[in-house]
């Protein structure tokens, strides 16, 4: 049996934290063995399976804690965090896990190296590092490099050239509990007949671009549109964006939902599902909204060419910015029939990221690592 080890930043919120969940509760436990790192816990903690060995290393994160960590060697953090021996260890997340793992001086322990987000400049991937130099260092004691989508892992390349080589590999998602509890009936206050429902899924933080959706939903709803917004996430951004609500007399039409354990029950009822981030790894809520058949309209971000097409095949993409996005949505609430072909692209599309094609990928490439 493999011994796997798991270690992440936290288990909070993000979309990292549950499709890091979702892959371990499904990896096959005849063959892995599996233990769960976090230096900080999370909501999502509690979906871990039972068998899932699970510690957080902190009860809860304080102020400056990548820099408290910059203090001290990664061998030194390593020995203070992992206690027991692995075959591999993964460092789910750039950041403050891939310098703890780099610090592994077992050298019969592979090393792996998840990077979830295009991060562009040196100064960006070398943030939870003392220097971009130490990143490096760190970086090449890893086996294997794997990226959430190609174009991840263009950007990570072209940041670590040294490293020459990472391999892509689909987040997992929960296919067939997603499909079940799309289902499950909304409260009877939230939706009301007539309206066309847009909706939006992340951490309310500036990256997500919700304040744009924001203003996109006051545009149509001055041109006529009777749009209602839907967004499920809590965050920084909450008190900001419910501001622009009030200000501009929108608080009936736009509802912040806030974070639900349940999010697909609502994504699944409403009529598009909207991304307006500046930066995304490979999307799991746009992954959701397909496997729930709801169709997508987002700005071009990591791995959205990937998951619609290149022609806008299974939804639309547009260029990155306000305007365009705004041109798209309107484009979709003008053709109900180019709405409904994507509801039916999307659930065509969503197939493929079915949870049994997702896992045997990483499972295959965990037991070429370990017997190499």
């Amino acid at each position: 049996m493999i011994r796997i080890l798991f270690m992440i930043h936290d288990l909070g919120h993000g979309g990292a934290e549950k499709v890091l969940v979702n892959l371990v509760n499904h990896l096959d436990r005849r063959r892995f063995d599996i233990t769960v790192i976090a230096l900080f816990g999370g909501v999502n903690e509690q979906f871990l399976k039972p068998d899932v060995h699970y510690h957080a290393v902190f009860p809860k994160s304080f102020p400056g804690n990548s820099h408290v960590m910059k203090l001290f060697s990664p061998r030194l953090l390593h020995k203070l965090f992992v206690k027991e021996h692995y075959d591999i260890e993964v460092s789910y997340l750039e950041g403050p896990s891939a310098r703890i793992v780099s610090g592994c001086a077992d050298r019969t322990t592979k090393l792996v190296s998840w990077i979830h987000v295009e991060q562009h400049t040196k100064k960006q991937a070398a943030r939870a590092f003392r220097s971009y130099r130490e990143s490096a260092a760190c970086y090449r004691r890893f086996d294997q490099t794997i990226c959430v989508s190609q174009t991840v892992k263009e950007d990570f390349l072209s940041i670590y050239p040294m490293l020459e080589r990472a391999e892509v590999l689909y987040n997992t998602n929960e296919t067939d509990q997603i499909l079940a509890l799309k289902d499950e009936p909304v409260e009877a206050n939230v939706f009301s007949e007539g309206e066309i429902r847009l909706c939006g899924v992340g951490k309310l933080m500036p990256v997500k671009g919700f304040d744009k959706l924001a203003r996109i939903h006051k545009r149509l709803r001055d041109e006529g549109y009777p749009v209602h917004s839907y967004v499920l996430g809590i965050g920084p951004e909450k008190e900001k964006i419910e501001a622009y609500l009030a200000e501009h007399h929108l608080e009936s039409t736009f509802t912040l939902l806030g974070y639900q354990t349940n999010p697909y029950k609502y994504v699944a009822k409403c009529d598009l599902f909207v991304c307006a981030s500046t930066a995304e790894g490979f999307s799991t809520a746009a992954t959701e909204a397909l496997i729930v058949g709801t169709p997508v309209c987002t700005v071009e971000v990591s791995g959205m060419r990937e998951m619609l097409g290149e022609g806008n095949e299974w939804g639309i993409v547009t260029q990155n910015n306000e305007e365009a996005l705004y041109q798209g949505i309107k484009r979709l609430l003008d053709d109900t029939e180019l709405l409904q072909h994507y509801r039916e692209k999307a659930k065509e599309r969503g197939k493929a990221f079915s949870t049994e094609n997702t896992v045997r990928a990483v499972e295959e490439m965990m037991e070429r690592l370990a017997r190499a």
